[in-house]
């Protein structure tokens, strides 16, 4: 009885207060400004093949200031960085490694406001589609190649072009590998920033499809121009066709094969084929 009078003098208990209920508003990023974007492509050129590009202009100057003709000058790629081939390989690495920097930055600013630098790049899809993407680099590497094998020719022949040795790599173990990644390097590099990169940011800031295609291709061709103004040209030509494929295609996956290909092969393509191939190739 006490029980029950205790039960119902207390009643029933209260319910809590509603929580409030607040509303999250989602803050938009606005896109960036054409100021913005300009300073970001200075920046990525400016560490990476811009930069490559203000170099080969100087060394172009400084061969035809030199005492012996282009023609008798050369450039050895992928150089030998310590007599301690350990150390070398180590060297090797780490130059590797680095040289990729500017493609993670590349990459990190087309992935802004919630972008995704794949979908962007063409770089996604399945893998039927990669597999296309393979086959399509393997042609486009053969329809670049085999003329720019004969641009090289010309240029030797008439000499303003200067001799290209594609290798100055001990020869041990690892300097085939370490040639294919460099190869791979390249690729990625060119690509990503000088067509994929460069391309998608001149776009935003609206400019036509001619102009764009042009400032891809001669950026191309002026960071060669250490090897004389022939293989610049030939590179202009590359660029055109990288550019307009991109544009058309949306597809980067390609031009990055294709590149490794032909890079590939000229590193390694020294070590296989006869002596005296080489030395037709480079005018006697």
């Amino acid at each position: 009885m006490n029980a029950a009078i205790a039960t119902d003098a207390i009643g029933p208990e209260p319910k809590p207060d509603p929580e409030p209920e607040f509303t999250v508003h989602a803050q938009v990023s606005p896109p960036p400004s054409p100021r913005r974007i300009r300073a970001e492509v200075f920046i990525v050129l400016g560490l990476s093949l811009g930069q490559s590009a203000v170099y080969a202009v100087l060394q172009l100057i400084a061969r035809y200031m030199s005492k012996a003709s282009i023609g008798h000058q050369s450039t050895t790629l992928n150089t030998s960085k310590s007599s301690i081939n350990y150390l070398d390989l180590t060297y090797q690495v780490v130059g590797i490694v680095f040289a990729l920097v500017p493609v993670a930055l590349a990459l990190y600013l087309l992935s802004n406001h919630g972008q995704s630098w794949r979908s962007r790049l063409g770089l996604d899809g399945s893998g039927r589609r990669w597999g296309k993407d393979v086959a399509l680099g393997m042609g486009l590497a053969a329809m670049i190649g085999i003329p720019g094998l004969g641009v090289y020719a010309v240029g030797r022949a008439i000499g303003q072009t200067v001799r290209i040795d594609t290798s100055g790599l001990p020869s041990l173990w690892w300097s085939a590998t370490i040639l294919l990644l460099s190869a791979a390097v390249a690729g990625l590099l060119e690509e990503i920033i000088v067509v994929g990169y460069l391309i998608t940011k001149l776009r935003e800031l609206r400019w036509s499809v001619p102009a764009v295609v042009i400032a891809s291709a001669v950026l191309r061709g002026s960071y060669h121009l250490y090897q004389g103004w022939p293989m610049a040209v030939g590179n202009v030509a590359m660029g055109v066709v990288f550019s307009i494929y991109y544009l058309r295609t949306g597809r980067l996956g390609p031009l990055i094969v294709a590149h490794w290909m032909l890079d590939a092969v000229s590193f390694i393509g020294p070590e296989v084929v006869p002596a005296s191939w080489i030395t037709a190739l480079n005018g006697g």
